[in-house]
């Protein structure tokens, strides 16, 4: 990942984004807890801490590069809960039909950026097709 220039670029814009809307869920905590309360989620109070400790901790995560494709999976359930739950259950457009598809779309990127197999310099061919 971290000779990866496009997917490094993603990692720390995508965590740059995440720290903030984690920190939010603290410094408006209330707030915060009244929306979750209003989408109907189950254990709201539970649930609005571990996004704001998964969003903060997953974006610094993500701007170090470490633990990126677990973060990243974590990251990608709670985006499509903000999708389903807010944006499409209870028509919230911004962020959870805006931004939260955008964050989906560059988590998934940095997915299988992260998965996919090596190429090593020194790989090659053993027996080539003839044609």
């Amino acid at each position: 990942m971290r000779r990866d220039p496009a997917a490094t670029r993603v990692a720390i814009l995508t965590g740059a984004v995440f720290i903030p809307a984690g920190l939010v869920k603290f410094a408006f905590h209330h707030w915060e807890l009244h929306a979750f309360e209003e989408f109907g989620l189950p254990w709201p109070f539970a649930l609005e801490l571990l996004a704001g400790v998964l969003e903060t901790v997953g974006g610094v995560l993500l701007i170090a590069r470490r633990l990126v494709v677990p973060i990243s999976a974590l990251l990608c359930a709670t985006m499509l809960v903000a999708i389903g739950a807010s944006g499409i259950g209870h028509g919230d457009v911004i962020p959870s039909l805006t931004l939260a598809p955008a964050l989906l779309l560059a988590l998934l990127f940095l997915l299988a950026r992260a998965l996919r197999p090596l190429k090593r310099p020194n790989d090659q061919v053993k027996n080539p097709p003839n044609g």
